[in-house]
């Protein structure tokens, strides 16, 4: 009862629970979630890359091609957006499992890719939804199976299909949801989706959710038949509102966002839905910033290195590369069991954990390979596979992962809606132009001297020749290759000086000419 109270007046335990911490700046906005105080979601939105999947767009068809089986749409992006003909046709997600619904009509002619081409040719207006946003030098990926998520359902106004989401598990649930899905009055020709926090929902508040879903759509059309092609229909809520919609549920304790603003507006959200969830959100008005005082910032700071520790002394090195996510896992400091069997397989499961965190906290996607730890035992394989299934089952993406190979590896893909935070948040390196590495100063203590080499056998009426380079390389021309640049001297009666310079690449050096300054090319 005690801990009730103090939830109600915002003074719960800052450590334990699950607490959503918002922070609101001028240029970017972070909804992080804490289980028991440690991270275990974090998003991130900026005013100058606003998330676009799920927006939808009034688009132009521009060109079909069929080798590819996909069309390209201008929807008002520098790059055209790609529509594959299996995404211009209805149909439910394999996550979502079928309710047939009295009212369906089952005599409609059934589409294939065949028909996409005529029913959008080139030069026609379509209605399209972002699926995957601008990636690299792609464009973004759309669909014509339009849908509106709210907070219990989802509305699929050009699909008649209706289903109930696979994640919720308990069959008297389901029967139960499926009955309220057959009493719902969906107008004919679309369709719903009861999404996972629709478990345990009474009845009324599906009802609600779909009439404001309804009412969404109406205005959608409205807006598609007054609006220009290659212009925005309906834009996805912000960070704040989407964190409402899909984060705050009842397993929520407590919500703290520094901005009065949005927390009024989360209230007023949450209040249409549930009263006693918007005493749940509290105003967090202190002189220590949030993530600070929330210990939230520490934790991204550690997550986000190539090095990630775990608990029993081992770690993980997670490294992006163009056309996969490689995870190499290591004992490291947990070496001190005598049994190495049970020290390998406790190292490979609190990886499997942590690799699960790390993909939802940096939005990891696409093909993601681990190297775990050599296991000899199948029962351990099978152990550590199956706890990597059971901790993605909370990700909100859609994964699929293989069971651990021969040679130890494990494979598995993750939905790439979007930039992975390390894409949005980080540029290549000017100076390693993302290899991550940087030559030594042996190497460019070699590639001087042979530029000195070149440059005195082709200039010979030079003699006097200053050399600017980065502290560490001069370090160690001074040293261990003194004699090699005395030699350098007396082979061609020259005379060299060596400068440092702090503001100097390790890669970079200049050649000039002691008498006038010009720089000397060979």
């Amino acid at each position: 009862m005690l801990d009730k109270v103090k939830q109600f007046l915002g003074l719960s335990n800052r450590k334990t629970g699950n607490h959503l911490i918002i922070s609101c700046e001028k240029l970017e906005r972070r909804v992080a979630l804490l289980e028991d105080g440690i991270l275990e979601e974090y998003n991130i939105e900026r005013d100058t890359d606003r998330n676009i999947v799920g927006s939808i767009f009034k688009g132009k068809v521009k060109n079909i091609e069929h080798g590819l089986k996909a069309m390209f749409v201008d929807i008002g992006f520098e790059k055209n957006a790609f529509l594959h003909f299996w995404d211009a046709l209805p149909g439910l997600d394999s996550g979502v499992e079928e309710v047939n619904r009295a009212s369906e009509r089952k005599s409609k002619k059934k589409i294939t890719a065949k028909d996409v081409p005529e029913i959008y040719p080139v030069g026609s207006e379509v209605m399209v939804q972002v699926t995957k946003g601008p990636i690299s030098n792609k464009g973004p990926r759309i669909t014509t199976n339009i849908s509106l998520a709210g907070r219990y359902l989802v509305l699929m106004p050009h699909n008649d299909q209706s289903g109930i989401s696979r994640k919720i598990e308990d069959p008297k649930e389901r029967e139960r949801l499926r009955t309220i899905l057959q009493r719902l009055d969906i107008p004919e020709g679309m369709g719903v989706i009861i999404r996972t926090m629709g478990e345990g929902q009474r009845a009324r508040y599906f009802v609600r959710d779909l009439s404001l879903l309804i009412e969404q759509w109406r205005q959608i059309e409205e807006a598609f038949k007054g609006k220009p092609a290659a212009t925005v229909l309906f834009q996805e809520p912000d960070l704040v509102d989407r964190t409402v919609r899909d984060f705050l549920t009842e397993d929520i304790n407590v919500v703290y966002c520094d901005e009065e603003a949005a927390v009024e507006r989360m209230q007023n959200l949450v209040g249409q839905i549930s009263k006693r969830s918007k005493k749940r959100i509290f105003f967090y008005n202190e002189s220590v910033p949030i993530f600070e005082k929330f210990n939230v910032q520490k934790q991204i700071d550690d997550a986000f290195h190539r090095q990630v520790w775990l608990r029993c002394g081992g770690y993980i090195v997670i490294d992006e590369t163009e056309a996969l996510i490689a995870i190499d896992v290591n004992t490291g400091r947990n070496k001190g069991a005598r049994d190495v069997e049970k020290t390998i397989l406790q190292t490979n499961l609190e990886a499997a954990d942590e690799i699960a965190r790390q993909l939802r906290l940096r939005n990891i996607g696409g093909l993601i390979i681990s190297d775990f730890i050599d296991m000899k035992n199948r029962k351990d394989q099978q152990s550590v596979y199956n706890r990597m299934k059971e901790r993605l089952k909370r990700d909100k993406a859609k994964t699929h992962v293989l069971a651990i190979s021969p040679l130890g590896l494990m494979e598995m893909t993750r939905q790439r809606a979007q930039e992975s935070l390390t894409g949005s948040m980080f540029v290549t390196c000017p100076y390693c132009s993302g290899r991550a590495v940087v030559k030594s100063p042996m190497t460019m203590s070699v590639e001087i001297q042979r530029a000195l080499h070149s440059l005195m056998r082709q200039r010979p009426d030079v003699h006097d020749i200053r050399v600017i380079v980065n502290p560490e390389v001069l370090n160690r021309l001074r040293t261990e290759d003194e004699e090699l640049l005395v030699e350098i001297e007396r082979k061609y009666e020259g005379r060299l000086t060596f400068r440092s310079d702090p503001s100097y690449h390790h890669e970079k050096f200049l050649i000039l000419d002691g008498t006038n300054n010009q720089e000397l090319r060979a």
